[in-house]
């Protein structure tokens, strides 16, 4: 079945640097703006592109994040002749292939795209919030007649070191990349997104075996430019965020509550986002209840205050709590007199009467550090 694109979602990566948020989730299972899950918005940029074949490699705790997709009808891609498909590890003459890399981890499935018999191959992240047409960067790639296209973005120069660095010239052409430099030579970052032309995509995969770990922007990015391959550069000027850590998470909240125009969610006629429905009541603010520039989910019933914070879906607020510059994720009780600010709360948490955690920096709160962080008022 020949396609002219298919898309290869990569979303096994433990996400470390969310602490205990993905402990037992893979970081695109993770709650953003109370509503949604960050593989939403890469599902949505997916389906709002007319793309009908995604291949999902998984690895570290799928099984959140299967269940939550299914067969992708929320998003529309329950179609007939694609769909969604989930490339977990599998054994091969007595070995499982792990993943050792983004780069290896398409690689051990590359079947899959030449059972397309695919012209292009489009790599995405699935751990990132931001809007796109992903056809205008497949137009963007046959004007230049490139063999491989990098979107890419402009970043505060002071964040700059946590990307890679991609240097252009007049033409939108690459002249230089760099992997997380310490000290960065422009602020343009690659956004991990990238269509290949599928045979130079298989070409330089093949040049990998004897690697132990192999990733695109350490290891096969470098060498195509090295090489001498035509990389091109789309520049996205929206809005974009990698949730990489729990500093990130907490700003893309921060961001979403404060700017009501924020990547047009509450339009639906551009790339709009979709989520899957989990047939929730709707959220309940009681008599004793008051809710300020917030976002609260399905199934909540807020009975404290809640101010500049998003609350995920079946979170119980009690009376006399008040959460201030937070983000709860799902199926949270905070009792009665709790005080939070400058917390992201992990999922299925318990928080105790009187309890007190006035943070002056973001700090995530689960059951490992409770009684550590925050203290219990008598």
């Amino acid at each position: 079945m020949k396609k002219t694109l298919v898309s290869m979602i990569l979303v096994g990566g433990k996400g470390t640097r969310l602490k205990e948020i993905t402990k037992d989730t893979a970081k695109p299972a993770v709650s953003f703006g109370a509503k949604y899950r960050m593989i939403d918005f890469t599902l949505s940029n997916i389906a709002n592109s007319n793309i009908d074949v995604v291949g999902l490699i998984t690895q570290y705790e799928p099984f959140e994040l299967m269940s939550y997709i299914g067969r992708g009808a929320s998003w529309d891609l329950d179609v007939l002749d694609g769909g969604i498909f989930f490339l977990t590890p599998y054994a091969k003459n007595g070995n499982i292939l792990w993943q050792r890399g983004t780069a290896h981890a398409v690689k051990q499935y590359f079947n899959f795209i030449r059972e397309y018999d695919a012209e292009y191959v489009l790599i995405l992240s699935g751990d990132q919030i931001y809007k796109m047409d992903y056809r205008d960067l497949l137009k963007h790639h046959c004007q230049h007649n490139a063999m491989i296209t990098i979107a890419a973005t402009p970043v505060d120069i002071a964040e700059a070191s946590r990307f890679g660095i991609v240097e252009t010239d007049s033409f939108e052409q690459m002249i230089g990349f760099e992997e997380k430099p310490v000290h960065p030579k422009s602020n343009l970052a690659s956004m991990g997104a990238y269509i290949f032309n599928a045979d130079i995509l298989e070409k330089r995969l093949a040049d990998t075996d004897a690697k132990e770990s192999v990733d695109f922007g350490q290891d096969i990015i470098p060498k195509c430019l090295a090489d001498g391959d035509v990389i091109s550069v789309y520049q996205h000027h929206g809005y974009w965020r990698d949730i990489g850590t729990v500093e990130s998470l907490y700003r893309a909240n921060m961001d979403m509550l404060d700017d009501p125009n924020f990547l047009d969610l509450n339009k639906r006629d551009h790339l709009p986002v979709y989520s899957k429905s989990l047939n929730l009541p709707p959220h309940i603010v009681t008599e004793t209840g008051l809710v300020q520039n917030s976002c609260i989910a399905d199934g909540c019933l807020i009975s404290g205050t809640v101010w500049h914070s998003t609350i995920g879906y079946q979170t119980i607020i009690m009376n006399g709590a008040e959460v201030r510059d937070s983000v709860v994720l799902p199926n949270v009780v905070i009792s009665e007199n709790v005080h939070l600010q400058n917390v992201v709360v992990n999922k299925d948490l318990t928080i105790p009467k009187n309890y007190r955690l006035l943070s002056q920096k973001i700090v995530v709160l689960d059951s490992t550090n409770i009684r550590k962080l925050g203290e219990i008022d008598e």
